[in-house]
């Protein structure tokens, strides 16, 4: 004997619901449904806008909201029965979706509790994990072990439900799979958005099921929004605490990234005046961390990184990223995190990270094999993925693990991470700037040794940053009187502040006066709200100045490294400047890119290359410094010595370094120099020593 499932209380016609639905579907759905039969079973779902149907019956509306269940059966029921010759199919099964829910149905992540379970809602949040697609059973087919009687019963939740005893009175069923029905399903882990998160706060995590044809619509990475049904799942140790999920409805991914922050009419305004102030640069350099002293330019720089340059997306699928990086490199204790800590509070979307504790997957992304993915393989996406369309603040940039490190090349000039592991071939959006702080090799800088010899980070990676700072510790009596009366200030703010607070007084004008000191010119609220309104609504374009100014700049350099057989600039040079003159024009919400932006972008580019790539033998600059880790006066000067060693070894076995050293005083190598080649050349495998005093080329 078969047992069936419990007939639906919506299959009668008089059912209200669905005369409701029927009535809805044929009014306002027609042309959608006919549609949907000619393109059945290729696309199975009907969406449905909420607002439709709120137009058409509200309460109706407001009970699908309150009894979701009942109601989305009502409508998949309903929608069989309009007259459309299509329909005539019984196979015709079709999901109806409903999408875009009232904003008191939107609860954040972190606002979901218990009022919510069993009503239909919508969430926004960052997909931060998801599994392969996996088998669920729908319909199972049970055999009594006793008997061997068969029953057939609808599945729902999250465990396997047997009938409750068989007509022979025994409890005891086996599954049989063959004769079951199975559906796509597919686990997925969103995080709340990190523009939602203030201060310290947790991004909050909500597990989501999706089914059907809802399964392998987004990857990791993805900003999503999902209308779904909030269930729960019984604790596997019977617990009073149960765990939630959210059961799919519908599922889109959103484009808006970081930049999509509601803005007031007021604070439009007060944007576009800030925006026509002549003194705009000043006040926004001014409100990048005011308690810490100087480095004008790297605020000016950091600035321009919050606007981001414009990312093109050109025929041919091809991108050019938007995205500024910049890498700091400073002596101990001149306040590199604290700028971090500090941009990380003022983007509308930002992230933290220390290198020390980050690996690669953690900053990109990583497959694992973990109990989320019922012990299968599932996709987490790293910092840089979830900050995409953001800023990732890196700190201890120089103590990540040289394997972490590589992982990050293709993410900082991509914008894309590829992932092969355990067979799941796949490409993360990384869209991402990126400011990162290192210390210098040995602590602190040698003015006297090239800047790529004390970083312990590989050109390839160094190259890919658009702009570059070495904060020097310099001991001058002036500026670190400057320094110190700002460091001493703000902690007599800190120290007045919570005075104040304790004992109840009011504030008294000095306290008032110090604090405007080191306030912020503008607010940090009103400065986020600035930045993403440039970001979602300006896009300028380079004015016939701005491309002359930077074309004779670019030009001039190429010309002066060609005089000294050296690459005075690259073409990542020409669209960092690019990036930094849109960015400059974001800024003044213009749409043109002029002749004043390209300037501010070359001032800047010119003091990063004078700390960085100036050769200290020549004092020329030498973009090979970072693009291949060598001056190009040294790379000459070990060719010289290569050549001198070979030809050598043409006349005698083995060459005393004692010749090397004299001929290469001919051509202008000092004796330090020769021998600080050779020790260099035996390291590189490129010569051998074969006895004291004596070497020879490996090629010979």
């Amino acid at each position: 004997m078969q047992e069936e499932k419990t007939e639906s209380v919506f299959e009668t016609e008089e059912n209200p619901f669905v005369l409701k639905f029927e009535q809805f579907f044929s009014q306002q759905c027609k042309k959608k449904i006919e549609k949907l039969a000619s393109e059945y079973p290729e696309k199975k779902s009907l969406e449905i806008n909420f607002k439709e149907l709120e137009e058409f019956d509200f309460e109706l509306a407001d009970s699908l909201l309150e009894n979701p269940d009942y109601l989305i059966e009502a409508a998949e029921l309903a929608v069989k029965k309009i007259d459309v010759p299509m329909l005539e199919s019984e196979d015709f099964n079709p999901f109806i979706r409903f999408f875009n829910l009232p904003k008191e149905s939107q609860p954040l992540l972190r606002d979901i509790g218990s009022m919510h379970l069993g009503k239909l809602i919508s969430v926004e949040g960052v997909i931060r994990q998801i599994t392969d697609v996996l088998p669920r059973l729908k319909s199972a087919k049970w055999e009594c072990k006793s008997c061997g009687n068969t029953y057939k019963l609808h599945q729902s939740g999250t465990t396997p439900k047997p009938p409750s005893i068989c007509e022979c009175k025994h409890r005891d069923f086996r599954l049989i799979p063959n004769e079951s029905e199975f559906i796509d399903s597919q686990k997925i882990e969103i995080q709340e958005p990190l523009e939602k998160l203030r201060g310290s706060e947790q991004a909050v995590n909500l597990e989501i099921h999706a089914t059907n044809d809802l399964v392998n619509k987004v990857s990791a990475g993805d900003r999503t929004k999902i209308t779904g049904i909030l269930r729960l799942r019984a604790p596997k140790d019977k617990k009073l605490v149960f765990m939630r999920y959210l059961e799919t409805v519908h599922l889109e991914e959103t484009a808006r990234e970081f930049e999509e922050v509601e803005i007031t009419k007021e604070e439009e305004h007060e944007i576009k005046s800030l925006a026509l102030n002549p003194k705009v640069y000043d006040m926004l350099i001014q409100s990048i961390a005011p308690a810490i002293y100087g480095h004008e330019k790297l605020k000016e720089s950091i600035v321009l990184q919050l606007f981001g340059g414009v990312k093109k997306n050109l025929p041919g699928k091809a991108t050019i990223r938007g995205n500024i990086h910049v890498l700091l490199v400073g002596d101990p204790g001149v306040a590199k995190s604290q700028i971090l800590m500090a941009v990380n509070q003022i983007a509308p979307k930002s992230i933290y990270v220390a290198g020390k504790t980050s690996s690669g997957v953690g900053l990109t992304a990583s497959a694992v094999k973990d109990d989320f993915g019922e012990g299968g393989w599932t996709l987490k996406a790293g910092a840089l993925v979830l900050a995409s369309g953001g800023l990732a603040n890196i700190d201890e940039f120089d103590k990540m693990d040289k394997d972490d490190r590589s992982a990050m090349h293709e993410a900082m000039e991509q914008q894309m991470v590829s992932i092969a592991k355990a067979g799941i071939v796949t490409r993360f959006k990384t869209d991402t700037s990126i400011l990162a702080a290192a210390n210098p090799k040995f602590s602190r800088f040698d003015p006297y040794e090239p800047f790529i010899k004390q970083i312990d980070l590989p050109p390839t990676l160094i190259s890919r940053f658009d702009l570059f700072f070495m904060i020097r510790d310099v001991l001058d009596r002036v500026r670190d009187e400057e320094i110190t009366s700002n460091i001493l200030k703000a902690h007599k703010v800190g120290e007045l502040m919570l005075q104040s607070k304790k004992t109840g007084k009011k504030e008294t004008q000095e306290t008032k006066e110090l604090k405007e000191s080191i306030t912020p010119v503008i607010d940090h609220d009103l400065l986020r709200k600035y930045i993403s309104y440039a970001r979602q609504k300006i896009s300028p374009v380079l004015t016939n100045e701005a491309i002359k100014n930077l074309s004779e700049f670019y030009l001039g350099l190429r010309e002066m490294g060609k005089k000294e057989g050296s690459y005075a600039a690259t073409h990542r040079q020409l669209e960092g400047l690019v990036r930094l003159s849109e960015a400059s024009a974001r800024v003044r919400l213009s749409e043109k890119v002029e002749k004043t932006d390209a300037d501010r972008a070359i001032k800047l580019l010119k003091n990063s290359l004078q700390d960085v790539v100036t050769d200290p033998e020549t004092g020329r600059i030498d973009m090979d410094i970072i693009n291949i880790g060598t001056t190009h006066s040294k790379l000459t000067a070990i060719r010289n010595v290569l050549n001198i060693i070979r030809q050598k070894s043409k006349e005698q076995d083995l060459v005393p370094i004692i010749e090397v050293v004299e001929e290469a005083k001919t051509i202008g190598l000092e004796k330090d120099k020769v021998n600080e080649i050779i020790s260099e050349l035996k390291r590189k495998g490129e010569i051998y020593e074969k006895k004291h005093g004596f070497i020879s080329p490996v090629d010979k």
